[in-house]
C-alpha cells in the first residue's frame, strides 16, 4: 500500500487561490482604481492572513466541522450554533449576487444589454439557483465532478486571460481610465463613504478558513503550512491587483458594473484587438465556471449546518437526507430564502445598487462569524493548553493575541463600514437601504438564538 502523499506549501497556495480568488470580485476591487493596492495589501494584514492562520491552527486541533465545533468549544452551544448559522445564512445572502454575476455573464452570449435589466437578473437567479439546488440533491460525486472540472476552465482561464490581454493593451498605448501615479495609490481617506467598498473587498477575500482542514495533512506543518499561507496571500493579492487594474484601466469608472464589469473588459479589450467572435466563447467559459462554484457552495455550508442536527440544534423536519445522503430540506429552505431575497433586485435602482445591498449585508454577517472565530482561537489556547495542534501560531500566546486582535480589528471595521453607502454606487433611498441592512442583520441574527431555545429533546438525531 502506498503512502498518501504529504501537501507541499505549493499545494496549500494553489487549493487557497481557486477557492478565494475569482473574476467576479475584481469589477468592484477596480472601483478604487490604483488605490486598490493600498486596500488589498491592508485587507491581508488585518484580515486575510488572521483568518488563515487561526482558523489553521483551531482546524489541526479541532477538525471536525469547523466553526462551530472550535465556537462551541470556546464559548458554548449556543455561540456555536449562531457562528454556524452565520456562516450557513452568509452564503445564502451571497448566492443572489453571484448568481447575478452568471446571470449578466450569460447576457453576453447573446445579448449584453440583458446584463442591465432587473427583471432578467432576477428571472436568471431564480432558475438557475433552483436548477442547481436539484442538481445537487445528486450527491456529492456529480456536484464534486462539476465543480472540479468548472474551477480548472471557467475560472483560471478568464482571471489569466483578462491579465494578459490587459498588459497588450496598456503596453500598446491604449488610452487609460486611471492614471498611475504616486498620488493615485493613495486612497482618499477623507470619508467613509470612500472606504465603504473594503467591506466588499473583505468578503471577496473570505473563506480561507475552508483550507484550514487540510493543516494536518502537510508534512511539517509548522514550517511550510505558513509558507502556504503566505504564498496562497501573494498569488491572491497578485492576481486580484492586475486582474482589477485591467479592468479599471479599460472601463470607465462610471460604467464599471458590479455583476458585469468583468465581461465589459472582455468587450473592450476583443474589440481594440477585433476579436469580437471570442466574446461568447469567454463568456460561456466564465458562465461555466461561476456555476461549478455554486454547484459545491450550495450544498457545502448547508451540510456544515445539518451536522448541528447531531447536537438537537435543528427541529426534526430539516434532519431529513435523501439516498444519497443530502439535506433535501435545508436546501429547500436555503432556495426559497434566496428567492425572498432576489425581490431586492426589483426594489433597489438598478442591477448595481441591489448587488451592493446584498454584498453588505453578506459581509457584516461573515465578519460576526470570524469576529467569534477569533475569539474561540483564544480562548481555546488557555482552555485547552495541551490539546496537540499539528500546526501552532508562532511565538506562545503573545503570537496568537497578536493576530486575534488584528483580525478583531480589521473584521469590526469591516462590519461597521458594512452599514454606509458607498460614494462610488447609486444605492437610492438611504432609508431603504439602512432599513434593509439593519432589520435584516437583526433577524438572522435573533433567529438562530430563538431555534436554540426552542430546543426540544425530540430534536436529537437518531
Amino acid at each position: 500500500m502506498f503512502k498518501k502523499k504529504a501537501l507541499t506549501a505549493s499545494m496549500i497556495a494553489l487549493i487557497n487561490v481557486c477557492a478565494i480568488c475569482n473574476i467576479k470580485n475584481f469589477p468592484l476591487l477596480a472601483e478604487y482604481g490604483l488605490s486598490v493596492i493600498f486596500f488589498l495589501v491592508l485587507s491581508s494584514i488585518f484580515y486575510l492572513i488572521p483568518v488563515a492562520l487561526v482558523s489553521s491552527e483551531l482546524a489541526s486541533a479541532w477538525p471536525e466541522r469547523g466553526v462551530y465545533t472550535w465556537v462551541k468549544e470556546a464559548l458554548g452551544p449556543r455561540l456555536g450554533f449562531l457562528a454556524i448559522w452565520l456562516e450557513w445564512i452568509e452564503n445564502v445572502i451571497w448566492y443572489p449576487t453571484i448568481l447575478s454575476f452568471i446571470a449578466s455573464t450569460f447576457a453576453y452570449i447573446f445579448n449584453p444589454d440583458l446584463a442591465n435589466s432587473k427583471v432578467y437578473v432576477m428571472s436568471a437567479i431564480l432558475i438557475t439557483f433552483w436548477a442547481m439546488t436539484f442538481v445537487n440533491f445528486l450527491g456529492m460525486r456529480v456536484s464534486g465532478w462539476i465543480s472540479s472540472i468548472a474551477a480548472l476552465f471557467g475560472t483560471i482561464i478568464p482571471i489569466v486571460l483578462i491579465i494578459f490581454m490587459g498588459v497588450f493593451w496598456i503596453a500598446g498605448g491604449h488610452p487609460l481610465q486611471i492614471e498611475f501615479s504616486y498620488k493615485a495609490l493613495v486612497p482618499d481617506l477623507s470619508s467613509v463613504n470612500q472606504l465603504v467598498l473594503l467591506s466588499g473587498v473583505l468578503l471577496g477575500l473570505a473563506g480561507m478558513e475552508m483550507s484550514a482542514v487540510h493543516a494536518k495533512e502537510v508534512q511539517n506543518p509548522q514550517r511550510d503550512y505558513p509558507r502556504g499561507i503566505l504564498l496562497s496571500t501573494i498569488l491572491i493579492i497578485v492576481f486580484s491587483i492586475l486582474g482589477s487594474l485591467a479592468i479599471a484601466a479599460i472601463v470607465p469608472n462610471k460604467e464599471i458594473q458590479l455583476a458585469s464589469g468583468g465581461m465589459e473588459a472582455f468587450r473592450y479589450l476583443f474589440a481594440a484587438f477585433n476579436m469580437q467572435w471570442a466574446m461568447p466563447i469567454i463568456a460561456a467559459i466564465t458562465t461555466f465556471g461561476a456555476l461549478g462554484m455554486m454547484s459545491t457552495w450550495i450544498v457545502g455550508p448547508s451540510r456544515g449546518l445539518y451536522a448541528t442536527a447531531e447536537h438537537g440544534d435543528l427541529p426534526p423536519i430539516f434532519h431529513k437526507t435523501n439516498k444519497h445522503n443530502m439535506p433535501v430540506n435545508i436546501l429547500i429552505t436555503q432556495a426559497m430564502i434566496v428567492t425572498v431575497l432576489s425581490f431586492v433586485f426589483l426594489f433597489m435602482p438598478s442591477v448595481n445598487s441591489s448587488y451592493w445591498a446584498l454584498v453588505a449585508l453578506a459581509s457584516l454577517l461573515y465578519m460576526i462569524m470570524y469576529i467569534l472565530m477569533f475569539i474561540a482561537g483564544l480562548v481555546l489556547r488557555y482552555k485547552y493548553p495541551r490539546t496537540l495542534r499539528v500546526f501552532k501560531i508562532p511565538y506562545g500566546n503573545v503570537g496568537i493575541w497578536i493576530v486575534s486582535i488584528l483580525g478583531i480589528i480589521g473584521s469590526s471595521f469591516g462590519v461597521i463600514i458594512s452599514f454606509f453607502p458607498p460614494s462610488q454606487i447609486d444605492t437610492g433611498s438611504l432609508i431603504i437601504l439602512e432599513v434593509f441592512l439593519i432589520s435584516a442583520t437583526l433577524i438572522f441574527c435573533i433567529a438562530p438564538l430563538l431555534i436554540f431555545a426552542a430546543r426540544k429533546a425530540h430534536w436529537l438525531k437518531k
